[in-house]
């Protein structure tokens, strides 16, 4: 059945069972490259396979001219684990100068819904997608993220700094989407039609460079590794069972691989029914999972006019090389480790290098 978010607000047992389907391909027929990807395929041949009874929610994270983009992670938690916001404050929803496509698609709501998630995309260069990185990379917040962003005044890194050594802030640092299930279905070509008979590409003029017994792994599942390891560090079960990787168009043009030529594969896609069939079995025996303490469904931002005024003061102090006494930065400058003071703070480091005056 299609999700219906009002269910949230009920005890488990009376809500139906929810699954989050996410597409990470960054191909959709709607801009270049004019074609849809083969993960958005096999998410709506999913969702049609799930059980009829469950509620059925899934999201295309594919590129579409003019949307939003998923902003990239600016790392809070390497300034202080209390700085990152749960969910994400860096960015806000429907934002004139920096649109957002996680919160304009409510995302960290739709992830905190569900009881589990469904990830199917691409190996793009022994990785995963660029949007499936942004996607995970901003989902660093669930794993012990801050969720009072009153107790440092929205963005204040002194006092997530302080807050950090404090026994309130051990109560206050939760995973807060432990217990969910996370599955993750990956497919690649192996090269295609590029590589040689000893494995290395064709059209490589400098063939010592590339020696294929060294490529990064031999099981190509592990080209997700870092998605499924930052879901166990936090508490989202991924079993290994529902970890896959299948092969679709090997030793084939790239145009002669799309998801009308993949569906013809009768193995790959028989692999790929047997782990939905695997994704339904684990999930209904395990049940619903109970909300966690800290929810992103229902969240609403605090208003925060007075600290962005602090953090504006605070950055023009930076600028001219006044910054907070035994603050970070300040300690930086002194010690001649960043040469960060600037009046043009939005211009590239290349461009500043060549300026004339």
């Amino acid at each position: 059945m299609k999700p219906n978010d009002e269910n949230a607000k009920l005890p488990p047992a009376q809500r139906p069972f929810r699954v989050l389907i996410i597409s990470g391909s960054q191909r959709r027929q709607y801009n270049c490259p004019g074609v849809d990807s083969k993960s958005r395929t096999l998410m709506l041949k999913m969702a049609e396979m799930l059980p009829k009874e469950w509620e059925i929610d899934y999201e295309d994270l594919g590129n579409v001219y003019a949307r939003a983009g998923i902003q990239s992670c600016n790392a809070c938690v390497s300034t202080a684990m209390a700085l990152c916001v749960w969910p994400c404050n860096c960015y806000k929803k429907d934002s004139r100068k920096e649109p957002d496509l996680m919160w304009n698609l409510d995302l960290y709501a739709r992830l905190d819904m569900a009881d589990a998630w469904a990830i199917i995309g691409p190996i793009n260069w022994y990785s995963c997608s660029s949007n499936l990185k942004l996607m995970f990379d901003r989902l660093v917040c669930m794993n012990g993220g801050n969720p009072d962003e009153k107790s440092i005044d929205h963005k204040n890194p002194e006092k997530a700094m302080a807050l950090e050594h404090t026994a309130r802030w051990e109560a206050m640092s939760l995973n807060h989407l432990e217990g969910r299930t996370a599955a993750f279905f990956c497919y690649g070509d192996e090269g295609g039609d590029e590589l040689d008979e000893a494995g290395r590409p064709k059209i490589l003029q400098h063939k010592r460079y590339f020696d294929p017994v060294q490529e990064p792994f031999n099981d190509e599942r592990n080209a997700y590794a870092s998605l499924v390891w930052q879901c166990r560090y936090g508490g989202v079960e991924v079993p290994d069972q529902l970890w896959k990787c299948g092969i679709t168009g090997s030793g084939k043009k790239y145009s002669d691989n799309q998801a009308e030529h993949m569906v013809l594969e009768s193995e790959f896609m028989a692999s790929f029914f047997t782990w939905v069939k695997d994704f339904e079995n684990f999930v209904r025996q395990k049940g619903k999972v109970p909300p966690n303490r800290y929810r992103a469904y229902g969240y609403k931002a605090p208003r925060h006019f007075w600290e962005n005024i602090k953090d504006g003061i605070r950055y023009v102090r930076m600028m001219v090389g006044k910054a907070p006494k035994g603050s970070s930065p300040r300690i930086q400058e002194d010690l001649g480790l960043n040469k960060g003071v600037t009046w043009h703070t939005k211009k590239g480091e290349g461009e500043k290098l060549r300026r004339h005056d």
